[in-house]
């Protein structure tokens, strides 16, 4: 079920776009890294029959490898839509946590009502080297929150994000990764065999690629 499910994300996301590969037209991240691929994922939010299969797929996983939390968390801005969606199909709270601070009214970095030693999943829709992740789930913990977790819908699956993660103490799965967004790709001739290298050679070394 874990590989089926992997496998329709990629498809849908690569239909709509939300994921593109462009081998020859890199992007440039905010990081400053090169990249041949790109993912926005709140275009499946246009997509009612998209956003409602990702939508279950986040809550069967939360249930089979978390149970259920006491409360859904997102993270800012991209995961908010996400994860409200989640809470409502669970029946649960939400709260958000924003990427800093409000400079005004009552500077909260976390929006809804959070009480205290609550356990919570926290929501994210990409996962690339786990920084803004993790301090998100530290400004829960900060506020007494007992994190069982993190899910996102997609992962590149850095060896960077699992020694971050692994270093906070947080569990973290992925409804798909980058090793099944190629695998689909390929299948689907959304890229050719040279593009298939060029992939491939990034995943190994994204910090230096394309310099």
């Amino acid at each position: 079920m874990k590989d089926d499910t992997a496998r329709k994300i990629a498809e849908l996301l690569l239909q709509i776009k939300a994921i593109k590969l462009q081998p020859n037209a890199p992007f440039t991240w905010a990081s400053g890294w090169k990249s041949p691929i790109y993912c926005d994922n709140r275009i499946s939010l246009s997509y009612p029959h998209i956003r409602t299969f990702i939508r279950q797929a986040l809550v069967r996983k939360i249930e089979e490898v978390y149970g259920t939390p006491e409360m859904i968390a997102g993270v800012a801005t991209a995961a908010i839509a996400q994860g409200a969606l989640v809470a409502e199909a669970m029946g649960l709270p939400f709260v958000y946590v924003r990427s800093s601070a409000k400079d005004h009214g009552r500077e909260n970095l976390i929006e809804g009502e959070l009480k205290p030693h609550q356990s919570a999943v926290v929501i994210e829709d990409l996962i690339s080297t786990g920084g803004s992740s993790i301090k998100a789930v530290k400004a829960l913990r900060d506020a007494e929150c007992k994190v069982k977790g993190m899910i996102s819908i997609f992962s590149y699956g850095f060896n960077l994000a699992e020694e971050n993660f692994k270093a906070a103490k947080c569990k973290v799965v992925s409804l798909c990764n980058y090793n099944d967004l190629i695998q689909v790709a390929v299948e689907y001739d959304y890229i050719s065999s040279a593009d298939l290298a060029a992939l491939k050679k990034w995943r190994e070394s994204p910090e230096t690629w394309g310099k």
